[in-house]
């Protein structure tokens, strides 16, 4: 079984879209990215393929070109031997006049157990806000060991989602 063909690893799948899960760490954070349509409209086609996670450091390798419902998505972090690959599955898509965005879930063998949500919204007041929210926790042997690294990561990467452009 090759690592996309792997189940996803968690039983709260979509929980991004409202409260989430109590036994896990939480996350959520936004920043106003900019202001007006064209803001909104660059940011969100960035965001749908897959360019915001390259800009944030990371190789994308995706089952689609754009974001979509089921698309699945092997992501690499770090150098040569320091290189791990995890592979996470779409579980849904926002696609509204003034909200663009997805939520992807972590497939078996990933380091966490758990979802990351990704929205850009353009509010009335014309502010362009992106909107980082996940649930997490460690999903193998080796990454409840490395539990306290991971947890000095998680806001670095948080940060370079939230500024990548």
């Amino acid at each position: 079984m090759t690592l996309l063909d792997r189940p996803l690893s968690y039983p709260q799948v979509g929980a991004t879209a409202g409260q989430l899960p109590d036994e896990y760490n939480r996350m959520r954070v936004h920043r106003v990215i900019g202001h007006g349509e064209s803001t909104f409209r660059r940011a969100a086609e960035r965001l749908m393929s897959w360019q915001m996670h390259r800009a944030a450091g990371l190789t994308v390798e995706a089952t689609t070109p754009r974001v979509e419902q089921d698309s699945r998505v092997r992501l690499r972090l770090g150098w040569h031997l320091l290189r791990i690959s995890f592979g996470c599955q779409v579980i849904y898509v926002v696609e509204e006049e003034r909200r663009r965005g997805f939520a992807y879930g972590t497939l078996q063998g990933h380091p966490e157990q758990g979802e990351e949500r990704f929205c850009v919204e353009w509010r009335e007041d014309d502010a362009v806000v992106f909107t980082f929210t996940a649930f997490s926790r460690p999903g193998t042997w080796w990454s409840r060991i490395l539990a306290p690294i991971s947890h000095l990561m998680q806001p670095r990467y948080t940060h370079r989602y939230l500024h990548a452009r």
